[in-house]
């Protein structure tokens, strides 16, 4: 077993000041009147920010990477069958209850480790109302600090392997996985292949169903009967918008991630109007600061294989399933799901109906980087899924998460 090493983000100076060349010999594009959002990025958000980086986030970087710092990282190697080994960065914080309930968090694309550092001192809390967790939250491989594949064929099977080995490694031999994004698919994945041996519980806060369709005649039965209420259809419309207006990305990532690699890697400011237009999008008008933009940004810029490895996943998960979000849903493993009215696909609950679903909550607010925007609410709903009086609870055996009360102690 591969030992852990103590992490520590230290951009040497160098790539700082490369970084800075960068931004001022930056050329900007034209912008059509009145463009608002309807063409990308606008002009004037992605100028402002511009200078805002090259000006007053770089020459204060040093005070933004020790406040990355506070999380506790570390780094090990993991070896994945067919691809050799990969050194993985991931942050692990542990509660003070010793009955604590292990919880892997994965974030997705544009996504970072980051996402879990306001759910983190949240999530390990310690209560005798309410169970506490240990976590570990990695970079997936190309993303961050952790190592990239350098085979083709890396998809959601070995990041799902990654992922097992990394809770195993550290000696949760049985834990419980939250994901959104392409982490709800990788811990989907994870409920799937070990589930039962090694993964208990599984939530996500981006739930994806299947349309009605004639392989499954009920669906279209209760289609037409049953109809949908006016907060589905308002989903319904959201999700038909983003298929119509939003899927560009993808599908540039999913069929020619290495053309579109050149720009991110190249230019700064490429990869913040490519990444920025998300963060906006994608959040249910979430006050975005410049310094946690240009942090989100940073990450990428200063990862360790470079911007355009955290797109690959799009190419090989796709070719190995086009369909991979919205197919093989059921899990064996009690189930759990979040609905935030901004995320990228807000579908009718009866769509997601899986055989093991066990907890369900319903938001007013809030979008597709719920642990960002809403901490308090993705943190309640993991609580209530675990916790006494939930068919979920106790799912890791000896591990209620939480904490006695100081008489009992004795």
């Amino acid at each position: 077993m591969s030992t852990e090493a103590p992490f520590t983000i230290a951009i040497p100076d160098n790539d700082l000041e490369f970084l800075r060349k960068k931004l001022e010999l930056t050329r900007l594009p034209d912008e059509l009147e009145e463009a608002g959002h309807e063409y990308g990025a606008p002009l004037a958000d992605v100028q402002r920010l511009a200078k805002y980086w090259q000006d007053e986030y770089l020459p204060k970087w040093r005070e933004h990477e020790a406040r990355l710092n506070d999380l506790p990282q570390f780094t090990r190697d993991i070896e994945v069958e067919g691809f050799g080994t990969l050194n993985i960065h991931y942050v692990h914080k542990k509660s003070e209850v010793a009955d604590a309930i292990p919880l892997l968090f994965v974030h997705g694309w544009p996504g970072s480790f980051i996402e879990v550092r306001k759910i983190l001192p949240l999530l390990i809390q310690a209560s005798s109302d309410h169970p506490s967790f240990h976590v570990v939250a990695l970079s997936l491989p190309g993303y961050g600090f952790s190592d990239n594949p350098k085979k083709k064929g890396f998809a959601v099977g070995q990041y799902a392997e990654v992922c097992n080995k990394l809770m195993l490694a550290l000696g949760y031999n049985e834990y419980i996985t939250q994901g959104g994004d392409w982490g709800s698919l990788i811990t989907r994945k994870m409920a799937q292949v070990y589930g039962g041996t090694h993964s208990k519980g599984w939530h996500t806060n981006m739930p994806i169903g299947e349309a009605p369709s004639l392989k499954r005649p009920l669906s279209i039965l209760s289609h037409f009967i049953l109809g949908y209420t006016e907060k589905e259809k308002a989903g319904l419309k959201r999700s038909m918008l983003f298929q119509e207006h939003g899927i560009g990305y993808f599908k540039e990532q999913a069929t020619q991630p290495q053309t579109l690699g050149y720009s991110l890697a190249d230019s700064p400011v490429g990869l913040l109007g490519w990444i920025y237009e998300k963060l906006v999008n994608w959040t249910d008008e979430y006050p975005w600061t410049e310094d946690e933009v240009l942090t989100w940004i940073s990450i990428y810029w200063f990862s360790k294989a470079g911007p355009t490895a955290s797109t690959r996943i799009y190419f090989e998960i796709t070719k190995q399933n086009p369909l991979a979000f919205s197919t093989d849903l059921a899990t064996p493993i009690p189930t759990g799901y979040s609905y935030f009215p901004k995320e990228i696909a807000v579908l009718p609950r009866r769509w997601m109906k899986t055989p093991n679903l066990v907890f369900e909550s319903e938001h007013d607010k809030g979008g597709h980087f719920a642990a960002w925007e809403v901490p308090d609410a993705l943190v309640g709903d993991l609580r209530k899924m675990f916790g006494k009086g939930s068919r979920a609870f106790g799912v890791v055996p000896g591990k209620t998460g939480y904490d006695r009360p100081p008489a009992s102690r004795f």
